[in-house]
């Protein structure tokens, strides 16, 4: 069971699970299939890599955890003028490299159209069998954040394999530890504030 941040915890209470079931020996056309009958939401989340599928449903604390870090993704790019533009659990997919995702979150920087997101971010609430970083580098996604128990690991794809690294490189200005302080806050509007603040205060410094 993973470690519960305090903002998720209550009194007698047990952090919930994702439920995550696993297949094996699935066709492309069969994958293409279950995305089709899942239709356009964002849950649950597939992933497919080489005949191996597997089916996410997010845990109400993994979507609370990932859209957190989303918004104060996004109070970075707001308080620091970076364009960008977010994509959700985008569907990528690739027949030819016989591999398919779903992000938690994803995000475009700057103002032209891209075939793939620059970075795409991950909730390890529950932990599955697919590595989704092996789907990722062929899929052509730069950078990857995976969140673990309260910590941000970015990854970014150099040649043709993720190496992880301690800075973003498709947001080089931005403080990971500065952003992981607000994660724990009870309320989202208060940890936008807390993280606009602090930005702020960088930025007289």
């Amino acid at each position: 069971m993973p470690s519960m941040p305090a903002r998720y915890r209550q009194p007698d209470s047990e952090p919930s699970q994702d439920g995550i079931i696993h297949f094996s020996g699935v066709s492309w056309d069969d994958y293409e299939r279950l995305l089709l009958m899942r239709g356009d939401h964002s849950a649950p989340r597939i992933a497919y890599l080489e005949g191996e599928v597997e089916i996410m449903s997010p845990s109400l604390t993994h979507e609370s955890i990932k859209s957190l870090i989303g918004c104060l993704v996004e109070t970075y790019c707001l308080e620091r003028d970076i364009a960008f533009s977010t994509y959700g659990s985008w569907t990528l997919k690739d027949k030819a490299r016989n591999r398919g995702a779903e992000p938690d979150e994803c995000y475009v920087f700057g103002t032209e159209p891209a075939e793939r997101p620059h970075l795409a971010i991950e909730v390890v609430w529950t932990q599955g069998r697919i590595d989704k970083l092996e789907i990722y580098c062929q899929l052509g996604v730069a950078e990857v954040w995976y969140w673990r128990q309260s910590l941000i690991q970015p990854y970014y794809l150099r040649g043709e394999r993720y190496e992880p690294v301690n800075q973003s490189q498709v947001l080089p200005g931005l403080d990971l530890a500065l952003l992981m302080r607000f994660i724990e806050e009870p309320i989202t509007s208060q940890a936008i504030r807390g993280c606009r603040d602090a930005l702020r205060g960088e930025a007289r410094a």
